[in-house]
This record gives structure tokens, C-alpha cells and sequence, in this order.
């Protein structure tokens, strides 16, 4: 079975071929892990990569409720118990760098945090707060020059901080809607300077940031997730079909440790997310992992098909921390709880039972 083999990515050897996705569970309660989050994550120790949910490289990337940090002294310590208690069971982790920019409420932020986008045009949709909970998405202050070059000073501060965390590397959420995706994005990013327009200027952004924290920590630390055709969180790209295949030619130079893709649901497509999707296999030359609504047969089949060099499952994981043996043995798995994906505490979370 292709999903259990071993593979190299980066610099690292891996027990498997099935990555655990970063996923948004809210229980970082003052924007610090824990040791309730360092014991989720060592459940699922067994996945051959774990990629840790959204965690934010400053406090204007806060949008959400109760999501970690990883800017602070406090931060950087809460995270080092969950790497230590990952690497105890021989697991990898890559923390996934997350600034919501306009996904985002003022309320959520800590004092002195500002919404920040590539343009002053905010999303639509709203926001939980723990404080009031539901208020529309925050109207964003457009990014100065400067405000865009101190944000990617951020990105390569928090790879630095997850390296001294004991995280094996870091992956760049440049999906779902969130700061990078804004600035590919052709509705979010109205900019008419070096950051906006054309789709050069567009992925400069991406670009920066990536080359940035590769100097810092080595690019073979270093992943990016991507999300061609989704529109979630209101991002719109009229011309993905163009922009995407540019954005990997870019990235085939930069010798990352992978590229993630997020295949687009049934549920939310616009009319090119297929043929796009196609086109990373095709034009990315380096590791390619894919995920997004894939069971044991069809992730199996991706592999065998060459499609992808691994394969990523979200709720899976989340509700079945021993997903691997339990796809070996062909088990029945855990259904996932939804009513519990955000709350605060360990129902839900590290209350699902193993083989």
C-alpha cells in the first residue's frame, strides 16, 4: 500500500506517505499552546508529517479566536512541548505560518493589533469573538510599502522562532482566503503599485516571503499551501488559469520542501479549479502533497496514479489519532464531531479513542 511507504521530503525521512492537515481547533487559549494541544498533537505522532493548525507570525495576524502565536517567548515555549512530545514518538512537524490579514475581528486581535490587507475592502462574512461573538469581518487598513516589508520581517522571524521551537519546518498558508491569498487575489488586491495588478505583482508578495524565510532557515524547511479555485472567505481570481501555473514556475526555483494543494470540494468550485488543480502536477517539478475530502481508496489511488507524493486528510486524523494503523488494518474509523471542532477543551479533541 503507497499510502504506508516511506518518503523523503526535504531533509527528512518519513514513516509514510499520509500528512496530517493544519487544521483550526481554538484551543490555544491566550494565543499560547499548551499541554492540552502538545497531547492532540502526540495522539497523531504517528502520521508521517504533521502540519500544525493556522499559528499567527504577529499580533496583526490574530483574526480568530483562541489561534496560537509564535512571536512571543511564551509562544515559542508552548509549542516547544508539542514538538518534544511529537519527536518522543518519532513523528516530524512543520508549523504552519498563518496571518488571517482581513479574515479577521478587532475584537480578536491583542492591544495594538491592526487588520492589515493589500487593499482597504473588507470581506464578506462574519467573525466568532469570544467577547460578543458574531460581528462582521473588520474593514482593513491597506498595507503601506512599509507595513508589507515589516510583515515579511514576521514571516521570517516565525520560522527562526519554530526552528528554535523544535518544529523540523515551517509551511506558508497561502490558501483559503488568508494574507498571501488576499494578494493573489484579483477582488481583495486593488493595489496599483509593485504589489497589485499584474499577476507578477501580484505573487510578488508570496515570493518575498518564501525567499525570506529560506534564507533564515534553509528552503528545504520550508513548504507552501495553495488553494486554486476555492472561494472561501471571499476571494475571487479571475485569471487562475494563468496565475497559478506562473506562481509554480516560481516556486520550481526556490527548492521548498513541498508544495501542498487543496483540492477544491464539489461544493465550492468555479468553473477552472479542475483544469488548474491539473496543472500543479504538471508544472511543479518538486515533492507535491494533495488533500481535501480523500478516504483510504481514492488517496490510495492519487498515489498510484502519480498524481501526488502524498497525501494530506484533515478530519480523518482529527477524529482517528491512529488514521495510519487503522487504514493498514482496513478498521472502522471515528466520524468526526463538528459541534467540537472550536470549542475550548478536550472533548473533541484528545477524547477520541484508538484502536
Amino acid at each position: 500500500m503507497k499510502l504506508l511507504e516511506p518518503i523523503k521530503v526535504g531533509d527528512m525521512q518519513l514513516h509514510n506517505r499520509m500528512a496530517m492537515a493544519p487544521m483550526t481547533r481554538s484551543r490555544a487559549i491566550g494565543n499560547v499552546p499548551n499541554a492540552l494541544i502538545a497531547e492532540y498533537y502526540k495522539q497523531r505522532s504517528s502520521a508521517g508529517l504533521i502540519i500544525t493548525e493556522g499559528t499567527s507570525p504577529s499580533p496583526n495576524g490574530l483574526g480568530y479566536a483562541r489561534i496560537p502565536g509564535i512571536y512571543s517567548k511564551e509562544q515559542i515555549a508552548g509549542w516547544k512541548l508539542v514538538t518534544d512530545a511529537v519527536h518522543e514518538n518519532n513523528g516530524h512537524i512543520f508549523l504552519q505560518i498563518m496571518h488571517t490579514g482581513r479574515i479577521a475581528a478587532t475584537q480578536n486581535l491583542p492591544q495594538g493589533g491592526i487588520v492589515l490587507a493589500p487593499s482597504a475592502i473588507a470581506a464578506a462574512g462574519q467573525m466568532w469573538t469570544d467577547s460578543v461573538q458574531m460581528v462582521p469581518n473588520a474593514t482593513p487598513k491597506e498595507m503601506t510599502i512599509d507595513e508589507i516589508k515589516s510583515t515579511i520581517e514576521e514571516y521570517k522571524q516565525a520560522a527562526i522562532n519554530a526552528i528554535e521551537a523544535g518544529f523540523d519546518g515551517v509551511e506558508l498558508h497561502s490558501a483559503s482566503g488568508y494574507l498571501p491569498n488576499q494578494f493573489l487575489s484579483t477582488s481583495a488586491n486593488q493595489r496599483t503599485d509593485e504589489y497589485g495588478g499584474s499577476i507578477e505583482n501580484r505573487s510578488r508578495f508570496i515570493i518575498e516571503v518564501l525567499a525570506a524565510m529560506s534564507k533564515a532557515i534553509g528552503s528545504h524547511k520550508v513548504g507552501i499551501k495553495l488553494s486554486p479555485g476555492m472561494v472561501f472567505n471571499d476571494i475571487e481570481i479571475d485569471d487562475a488559469t494563468q496565475l497559478f501555473p506562473y506562481l509554480l514556475q516560481q516556486l520550481n526555483g526556490l527548492d521548498l520542501a513541498y508544495v501542498h494543494v487543496m483540492r477544491i470540494p464539489n461544493w465550492e468550485v468555479t468553473p477552472n479549479s479542475f483544469e488548474v488543480v491539473k496543472t500543479f502536477r504538471e508544472t511543479y517539478k518538486g515533492t507535491l502533497l494533495v488533500g481535501c475530502a480523500f478516504d483510504r481508496e481514492s488517496g490510495e489511488q492519487l498515489l498510484q496514479d502519480n498524481q501526488a507524493d502524498m497525501m494530506v486528510y484533515g478530519s480523518l486524523f482529527l477524529s482517528n489519532p491512529d488514521l495510519p494503523a487503522r487504514f493498514e488494518k482496513e478498521a472502522v474509523l471515528n466520524a468526526p464531531d463538528q459541534a467540537t471542532f472550536y470549542t475550548p477543551g478536550a472533548i473533541g479533541y484528545t477524547d477520541y479513542p484508538s484502536l
